[in-house]
């Protein structure tokens, strides 16, 4: 097991090394194709290109393993799914559509 461990912790931290130079790389050079151009905005440095990558990645992509946490959610939901009977399910919908307004529910008509 610590073998593993002596090849694995180099390889990361390779990777995301490499992760970091190619996201930067790829930033700086859209921005510098696309934004000045479009709307005279000066161009930027390598540095400048890391840093909008990691505020990106904080403010639309979160801190963590968000990925993860919605699948297992997506599967448990699967799950509870399935054993539910069509009555369930379909008192699930309505309860759906008051909480988040998506639409009339089924027993309303159209002109209330």
């Amino acid at each position: 097991m610590r073998r593993k461990w002596i090849f694995l912790a180099p390889a990361a931290m390779v990777g995301i090394l490499l992760f970091i130079f190619i996201g930067g790389e790829i930033v700086l050079q859209l921005w510098n194709w696309l934004l000045p151009s479009l709307f005279g905005l000066g161009q930027i440095t390598f540095w400048q290109a890391v840093g909008i990558l990691a505020l990106c990645r904080i403010l639309f992509g979160g801190i963590g393993r968000h990925g993860f946490h919605r699948s297992r959610f997506r599967g448990r939901m699967a799950g509870r799914w399935q054993h539910m009977t069509p009555e369930e399910r379909e008192r699930f919908r309505e309860g759906m559509r008051g909480r988040c307004g998506f639409g009339p529910s089924t027993g309303e008509s159209k002109g209330q």
